[in-house]
């Protein structure tokens, strides 16, 4: 049997995701000679171990549900947590703007649950590396855990470090920067010393506070790019036959991502030609 056809099967330590009728998810982890009880009957693991993705199986009392490897968002989604993750289509976003690539060397800072670093570890690949800075012991906790169990083992390029990131000695240099925390205006000094020349910063922020805070700390630093901010909205459809139409729930406002670019040192860019909004920066600097 070939590496690729062995992979499609189920075996023990593999999480699978159950669908049932209704489009509920369940999420076991298989081990042999063990029962996962529902209110209708129970389902042997014995009876996924060795079989292919894509089944239904059944429970005793006649309950079906497909069955699956989950997805890396159905993972996330589905982890325990112990701080609020980056949703996927955040993930998603910061991996595309940010470019993160195949040998990439990425601070992220906010490990939370550790569901932004699995999506950065897999973008990184084994050429890359990731070290995550986390201030809460018991977040970061949950990360290494999570982090450990979705690749089978903790990846040999990834670092957790508990501490306030921007109070460390950083020997390192870096061409991705990515944070995920409360305050990450106060991190703008220490991203320009670890990023190289034309390295990315990105940051995950929840509010127009937040956002605003961030966006002037980048301006005055003098040290980058004007930064670029946006957000992302996913609107599900439902569709029955003719009837399609937007799904009545949504996934709407999660974070705002803010962006920007280091400059080569010594290098001042070109103010950007705009005529402030009324009030922008108070009342003097308006009539100016």
């Amino acid at each position: 049997m070939s590496t690729d056809e062995s992979s499609a099967l189920f075996k023990v330590g593999d999480r699978v995701q159950l669908t049932d009728a209704k489009g509920k998810l369940h999420s076991i982890t298989l081990q042999p000679n063990q029962e996962w009880h529902t209110h209708n009957g129970w389902l042997l693991h014995n009876d996924l171990i060795g079989k292919p993705q894509g089944i239904v199986v059944e429970t005793s009392g006649g309950l079906k549900f497909l069955a699956f490897k989950p997805l890396l968002a159905d993972y996330v989604l589905t982890m325990p947590r112990g701080a609020t993750i980056v949703y996927p289509k955040d993930a998603a976003m910061i991996l595309g703007f940010a470019d993160i690539a195949p040998g990439s060397r990425v601070l992220e800072a906010g490990v939370g649950s550790g569901a932004l670093a699995i999506s950065l570890l897999r973008a990184v690949g084994p050429s890359g590396y990731v070290d995550s800075f986390e201030k809460r012991e018991e977040f970061a906790d949950v990360a290494v855990k999570n982090i450990k169990h979705y690749f089978a083992d903790t990846p040999i390029n990834w670092s957790i470090t508990l501490g306030a990131v921007e109070e460390f000695a950083h020997t390192k240099t870096y061409d991705r920067v990515v944070l995920d925390m409360l305050a990450p205006w106060e991190c703008i000094d220490m991203a320009a010393k670890v990023l190289d020349p034309g390295g990315v910063f990105i940051a995950y922020v929840a509010t127009t506070t937040q956002l605003s805070q961030v966006a002037e700390a980048i301006k005055n630093s003098g040290q980058f790019t004007e930064p670029e901010s946006s957000e992302t909205i996913v609107r599900g459809w439902h569709h029955e036959g003719l009837a399609v139409r937007p799904q009545h729930r949504m996934i709407g406002h999660t974070a705002f991502l803010i962006m920007t670019r280091r400059l080569a040192v010594g290098t001042i860019a070109p103010l950007r030609r705009r005529r402030p909004s009324k009030g922008a920066y108070g009342t003097n600097e308006s009539e100016s």
